[in-house]
């Protein structure tokens, strides 16, 4: 590479597990309407994560290349590839680097938290259980709330790191959420965010960075299937 020149970025996990299974579709000759291998085979034939295959499987579903079908399957749908139709991280790069960062922003806002920043993180948790039916508004409550954490941990760059973080929650975020979120999940979650504010108001530094840590351990472990 010569001085001046400019590296280019390897291709992400996804995307490279993603053009695996177009290679598979191709050469087996899969048409429409044709169902792929179950998500255990498929990862096990492409040796790669359930996490990665999941990410895959959303990625090309954007590109219109197939259709998830919860608790069904995986069909191809003989459309013509998108170029490229998403990009940036993944949604569990995403969710690692959430894991160490909102950790640690809980503990900084147990240590922190006014009154007034309790009372705004107390009402995204109340907004989000009053929501808890209606996706958009529980999504924007939920972000509420992590804002809420960040602000009250009195870093601005924390607070801009956080809002970063959410604002990757993109395409491939949202439609992996639709398809392998399950009720248990989200009922846990309301349980969490409850956790993650009483461990910030007793201001329990520990516990507020555990909750949180466990929080986003459980979103991982349910979504990505393991």
């Amino acid at each position: 590479m010569m001085p001046n020149e400019v590296a280019k970025p390897e291709p992400r996990l996804y995307r490279l597990v993603a053009d695996r299974i177009q290679q598979l579709i191709r050469e087996q000759g899969l048409g429409t309407g044709a169902r792929l291998p179950a998500e255990r085979e498929l990862a096990a034939t492409l040796g790669v994560s359930r996490a990665s295959l999941r990410e895959a499987f959303v990625a090309l579903e954007i590109g219109g290349v197939i259709e998830v079908r919860s608790g069904s399957g995986v069909y191809v749908t003989g459309a013509t590839p998108a170029a490229d139709p998403v990009s940036g991280p993944g949604p569990f790069e995403v969710l690692a680097a959430r894991r160490m960062i909102e950790a640690e922003v809980a503990a900084r806002a147990a240590r922190n938290a006014s009154d007034s920043d309790l009372d705004a993180i107390l009402a995204a948790v109340l907004e989000m259980e009053r929501t808890y039916a209606n996706p958009a508004s529980h999504e924007a409550a939920d972000r509420n709330f992590h804002l809420a954490l960040a602000h009250a941990a009195g870093n601005s760059a924390l607070l801009g790191v956080v809002e970063y973080l959410w604002q990757q929650r993109g395409a491939m975020a949202h439609r992996l959420k639709q398809h392998y979120r399950t009720e248990e999940l989200g009922q846990a979650t309301l349980a969490d965010h409850r956790a993650i504010f009483s461990a910030v108001a007793a201001g329990d530094e520990a516990a507020a960075r555990q909750a949180m840590r466990a929080h986003l351990a459980r979103v991982h472990r349910t979504l990505s299937g393991g």
